[in-house]
């Protein structure tokens, strides 16, 4: 039984994931304690438990199943995302959630899972070439439509996420660089852009340099080079176009301080409950900020800056080695297993949930803007928790399955 359990299960990514998990329960129930909420410390105890038995449910699903039914999954998670803008509830001005006896479905979670199945199951076909324009554009509509249906909701975070995994799911398939310059390009232009003339050039000049390094095909390259500009040049109108909070939730990661009782609050009252939980943090259930509720639904988006004031750099600092030892071991994984659909699923979780930590952490201490990511394991929230729990299901699946073809 022993020797089974170490050829079948991967101890590492379980123990990971369940630690976070508790460290989550343990910080939602420090933020809703003297905040009147304690309903939802109870159901993420419930989302926990869920999460738990979905996790077991995918593990143990034979895995040529999963390989076959990943389109199923997929075409589901469309029909969903479909669903709730007809019927879905709406939440913080977003339409994104089914509303079940007084809990929140939100299928945007779910279709993370289901696309990375999808795309797994598209670029490991036997002819498909990563570099070629036709393959390139069906798994670029992979991602596309669910894309699509979630900013119609709106919902500007999550899609985010869906463009990284993308790129990250190419690049491991063996995407060239010259295709990945093509997809960064334009996107560092647009962000160089809001932050002036200078970072602009600078980006658009690393760009030309780059392209000629590479030595691509000329005409291309110059197509490349002149959406970069486009892209950079025209940020400035598709800001204009963009709604007010979204638009404030830019200038705020550009300036925090502009606006500090307004759009900046949140990330202010962040910025200094991390700074002040020092070495050893202030003790469980005794950090002011989050015991005097600075900062509004903590347990959501903000969730990092709880453990950070209550036990310090330690705190944080074991939360970021977990969630680096999780994504090590999910790019261990990766490269051990047989299968080439297996290897592009394990790459696709690792990125969603390294995206994940990303952004939320760099939002909690304003490097990022603020959109409305999760911390994975940690943050409050059924949908995404129990998407992850589904997502640490897969990497189990793979590593017990990892001689198969």
């Amino acid at each position: 039984m022993e020797e089974w359990s170490k050829e079948q299960i991967d101890v590492t990514t379980i123990v990971s994931a369940l630690l976070l998990s508790l460290i989550g329960v343990v910080s939602v129930y420090s933020a809703t304690y003297d905040a009147g909420a304690s309903v939802i410390f109870y159901r993420q105890l419930l989302w926990v438990a869920l999460g738990i038995v979905g996790m077991l449910i995918v593990m143990l699903t034979p895995f040529r199943s999963l390989q076959l039914l990943s389109y199923v999954f997929y075409g589901l998670s469309i029909i969903a995302l479909i669903g709730v803008l007809v019927a879905g509830k709406m939440v913080a001005g977003s339409k994104s959630w089914f509303g079940v006896r007084g809990l929140g479905l939100q299928p945007s979670e779910f279709a993370k899972a289901a696309t990375v199945l999808a795309l797994a199951a598209f670029l490991s076909g036997r002819h498909i070439n990563v570099n070629r324009l036709k393959d390139i554009s069906i798994a670029v509509a992979l991602v596309l439509v669910p894309v699509i249906l979630i900013l119609l909701e709106p919902d500007l975070g999550t899609t985010v996420i869906f463009f990284g995994i993308l790129l990250l799911v190419m690049y491991w398939a063996g995407a060239s660089n010259f295709l990945l310059l093509t997809v960064l390009a334009p996107t560092a232009a647009a962000i160089a852009s809001l932050f002036g003339t200078t970072p602009f050039a600078l980006v658009v000049l690393f760009s030309l340099v780059t392209l000629l390094i590479l030595r691509e095909n000329r005409f291309v390259s110059s197509i490349v080079f002149s959406l970069t500009v486009l892209v950079g040049v025209s940020v400035q109108f598709i800001f204009g176009k963009l709604a007010p909070h979204q638009q404030k939730r830019i200038l705020t990661f550009m300036n925090p301080d502009a606006d500090p009782l307004g759009a900046g609050y949140n990330v202010l009252q962040s910025k200094i409950a991390i700074g002040s939980g020092g070495l050893f943090g202030k003790g469980y259930l005794r950090g002011t900020q989050t015991q005097l509720n600075f900062i509004p639904a903590q347990w959501t988006d903000f969730i990092y800056c709880v453990p950070s004031e209550e036990f310090g750099f330690v705190g944080a600092f074991i939360i970021l080695f977990l969630l680096t030892v999780l994504l090590y071991r999910g790019v261990q994984i990766a490269g051990m297993v047989k299968s080439r659909y297996a290897s592009l699923v394990a790459i696709g979780v690792v990125a969603s949930f390294a995206l994940h930590t990303i952004i939320n952490i760099g939002m909690s201490m304003g490097m990022v803007p603020v959109i409305g990511v999760p911390l994975p394991f940690i943050s409050y929230g059924g949908s995404n928790l129990i998407t992850n729990m589904l997502m640490i299901g897969l990497l189990l699946n793979m590593y017990a399955n990892r001689k198969e073809y």
